[in-house]
C-alpha cells in the first residue's frame, strides 16, 4: 500500500509540475474580448470594443461590423490595463438586425469574444463568439436564454482555466481526509466564493484587484504549508478545522472571479440572470476538477498497484513543494502591479 501511494505521490507531482510550470507566467486563462454595440437612433450606434493583449501586443483580431455600417473596423486603439480600448460611432443603414457580424482572425486564437447589443427599445442581446463560431446574424429579437448559455459557459471556462483556484482546490484535497469533510470543505469555499463575486459585481463591496491576486496566490501558499506540517505530523489549522480555512481564503477568491466577470461586463436588463448562471458556471467547473482528480487518483492506483516502486521518505511532500513554489512565484509577480 505504501509503495502504490507513493507512486501515486510522484506522478500526481509530476503531472503539477508539467502543467502548473507551464502556465506560471499567468495564472488564469486568457482575458476574452469584448464587443459592445449600442444603438443611438434609428441609424447611429455607438460601440466600444475590447481587444485583449497578446505579449504586450493587441491581439490579431478585429471587429467586423454586418456590410451595412460604415466604417465597419474598429478606431484608434488605447492601452487601458491589460487590454486594448477602441470606440467609435458608426452608421448602419436599416439598422443592426439581419447583417452579420464577425470577429476576423478569432480562428486562430484561443480565446473567446463576448458580444453584446443593445437595441433604442431596451431589448438587449448577448452572443459568444469562439475559434470555431466567429460570426453570427443579429437577430430581430434576441434569444433571452443566450445570456444563461453565455455567462454558464464564461463560468466553466474562468475556472477550468484558472490555474491557481484549481490549485487551491488540489490542495485542499491532498490535505482534507473523508468524504463528508471534503465535501463540506468544498461546500464552505463554493458559499464564501459567491458571497463576494454577488457582492463585488453588484457594487456593495469593493476591493482592489492587485491586492486580491496577491492575496489568492497567498492563500494556496498557505495551503501548501499546512500539507508540509501534517506530512512531518504537525497537522495546521486547515487539516483540523478546512471548512475554516476554505471559507475564509473562498472570500478572498470571489474577488478575483468578480474580477473576470467585470472584464466581460453584464448585460444591463438580465444582470441577476448573468450573475447567477456565470457563478453556476464556475462551480460546474469546480465540480468537474474535483471529479477529475479523484479519478486520477483512482486510475493511477490501479496502474501502479502491480509495480514495485522504493520508497521515496520525501515523495509525499514533493506536491506541497510544486503547489508552493508556483504560488510564492505568483505572490513576487502580482506584488510588483501594486507599482506603476
Amino acid at each position: 500500500m505504501k509503495h502504490r501511494l507513493c507512486s501515486t505521490i510522484l506522478l500526481l507531482s509530476a503531472l503539477l509540475l508539467g502543467t502548473g510550470f507551464g502556465a506560471v507566467a499567468h495564472g488564469h486563462a486568457l482575458e476574452p474580448g469584448y464587443l459592445e454595440v449600442r444603438q443611438i437612433d434609428a441609424r447611429l450606434y455607438a460601440v466600444v470594443w475590447k481587444k485583449p493583449s497578446a505579449n504586450g501586443a493587441p491581439m490579431a483580431i478585429t471587429v467586423q461590423l454586418p456590410q451595412q455600417c460604415d466604417p465597419r473596423t474598429e478606431g484608434q486603439l488605447v492601452l487601458d490595463g491589460g487590454a486594448y480600448y477602441a470606440r467609435w460611432t458608426t452608421t448602419c443603414e436599416g439598422g443592426l438586425e439581419g447583417g452579420t457580424l464577425q470577429i476576423a482572425g478569432l480562428e486562430r486564437t484561443s480565446t473567446d469574444v463576448l458580444v453584446r447589443f443593445d437595441f433604442a427599445d431596451g431589448v438587449t442581446g448577448t452572443h459568444r463568439l469562439t475559434p470555431t463560431d466567429t460570426s453570427f446574424v443579429v437577430p430581430e429579437q434576441p434569444d433571452r436564454l443566450e445570456v444563461v448559455r453565455t455567462y454558464f459557459a464564461f463560468g466553466v471556462e474562468h475556472i477550468l482555466g484558472g490555474i491557481d483556484h484549481l490549485l487551491f482546490v488540489l490542495a485542499l484535497l491532498l490535505l482534507v481526509k473523508g468524504s463528508r469533510r471534503i465535501v463540506i470543505t468544498v461546500t464552505a469555499f463554493t458559499l464564501a466564493h459567491s458571497i463576494t463575486l454577488a457582492g463585488a459585481t453588484l457594487g456593495w463591496i469593493h476591493m482592489p484587484g492587485a491586492p486580491i491576486e496577491a492575496a489568492i496566490a497567498l492563500s494556496i501558499a498557505f495551503v501548501a504549508a499546512e500539507i508540509l506540517h501534517s506530512r512531518q505530523g504537525r497537522p495546521g489549522l486547515t487539516e483540523r478545522y478546512p471548512w475554516i480555512v476554505a471559507f475564509t481564503f473562498g472570500l478572498l477568491h470571489g474577488f478575483g472571479f468578480a474580477g473576470a466577470l467585470a472584464e466581460v461586463g453584464l448585460p444591463q436588463a438580465e444582470i441577476p440572470v448573468a450573475l447567477l448562471f456565470f457563478n453556476v458556471g464556475v462551480e460546474v467547473g469546480q465540480l468537474l476538477f474535483v471529479a477529475a482528480v479523484f479519478a486520477a487518483f483512482w486510475l493511477i492506483r490501479r496502474l501502479t498497484q502491480r509495480i514495485t516502486v522504493p520508497q521515496v521518505t520525501w515523495a509525499s511532500a514533493v506536491p506541497a513543494y510544486a503547489i508552493g513554489s508556483l504560488a510564492v512565484f505568483w505572490v513576487f509577480q502580482r506584488t510588483t502591479a501594486f507599482f506603476p
